[in-house]
């Protein structure tokens, strides 16, 4: 969990996209509280969304990976509540195999051979 979490290659799954989406909302509003109720410019609360944004939007675009959708997709109203609820895609797509490990075929011929009685 959180492997790259700045980066906008593979998938993750609902739990880690939520996580992300609330520790994205507290570092907003924290520096919101400290800086722009501190009386620090408005200049420094906008460079310290840079990161946060960026964060917001490499999980968005891996979250809509495990959906076998482009990144994109998430400029679309309300499709951030979808990515929320949606199940992703079962096995291996075209953005990697499933954060979940289920339907990966190297997995499933390891277990074939390896059964442990």
């Amino acid at each position: 969990m959180f492997q790259n979490p700045f980066s906008f290659r593979g998938r993750i799954r609902r739990l880690e996209y939520g996580i992300s989406q609330i520790i994205a909302v507290v570092y907003i509003y924290f520096f919101a509280f400290v800086l722009l109720f501190s009386g620090y410019s408005l200049t420094l609360f906008l460079l310290l969304l840079i990161p946060a944004y960026w964060f917001i939007w490499a999980q968005g675009a891996k979250r809509c990976h495990d959906l076998e959708n482009s990144g994109w997709y998430q400029l679309i109203p309300f499709y951030r509540l979808w990515l929320l609820f949606a199940d992703g895609d079962y096995g291996e797509n075209y953005y990697g195999p499933n954060p979940k490990g289920l339907g990966n075929v190297e997995e499933m011929i390891d277990n074939i051979g390896n059964t442990d009685q």
